[in-house]
């Protein structure tokens, strides 16, 4: 049944503007941005078609755009919808991040960080750069490897730092085939970093670790 048929309380556009966007379901904010269905599936089912093929919405923003085009009534024209609107949510999270006049927890770059590295299938380390006020200066991915691990290597962290002029730093890398949970070499590498940036006075301020649907900080967790 099309979704103009539905009872106006059932209609994700009404359902959203009575009670907020986070009151919707996945699928109803995936037919919001569709807005229309195929021959025989509403918005809302192609929505659910989607989340079934790819698993959750993570998975649909990690999909090529071929991959997306593929699924029926989605197309080249929506996937690249669908890749800019992603692409727009990690900007203005950056942005945010660069905003915030000081950063006394991680949380500024958490939600960035997270959908920068939550979606990717294989291991990638990024650094972002902080001043002395703690306010982001840029992010820069360093190292990218494979499904379960990546190479690291301090002298070169610490040449992203001089080169941005860092008095901080916040490490992020990804676990794109577990939990959000530091293993022993996490920690080994944390700790040979936090050497390694002191010795030209930039401080890691903390280490986030994403995961398949959470994240971990190593402040947090008292490991710094």
């Amino acid at each position: 049944m099309p979704i103009h048929d539905w009872p106006e309380g059932e209609r994700p556009r009404e359902k959203l503007l009575r009670s907020g966007a986070e009151a919707l379901s996945e699928a109803e904010l995936l037919a919001i941005f569709l807005r229309v269905g195929v021959k025989g599936m509403s918005a809302v089912d192609l929505g659910r078609t989607l989340l079934d093929r790819f698993g959750s919405l993570r998975g649909i923003a990690s999909a090529s755009i071929e991959e997306i085009a593929a699924v029926p009534g989605m197309g080249i024209a929506k996937s690249t919808q669908f890749k800019a609107a992603i692409e727009m949510a990690k900007r203005a999270l950056n942005e945010t991040a660069r905003e915030r006049s000081a950063l006394t927890s991680p949380e500024a770059v958490r939600q960035f960080l997270r959908l920068e590295l939550e979606a990717r299938d294989r291991e990638c380390f990024l650094v972002v750069h902080l001043d002395a006020q703690h306010r982001v200066i840029a992010h820069q991915e360093l190292f990218a490897g494979t499904l379960t691990q990546t190479s690291v290597y301090p002298r070169e962290v610490v040449k992203s730092a001089l080169r941005h002029n860092a008095a901080a730093v916040i490490l992020a890398h990804n676990h794109p085939s577990g939990v959000a949970e530091p293993s022993a070499a996490d920690r080994t590498l944390t700790e040979a970093l936090r050497k390694a940036l002191a010795v030209v006075d930039v401080r890691v301020l903390d280490h986030l670790v994403v995961g398949a649907g959470g994240i971990t900080s190593f402040a947090e967790r008292g490991l710094l």
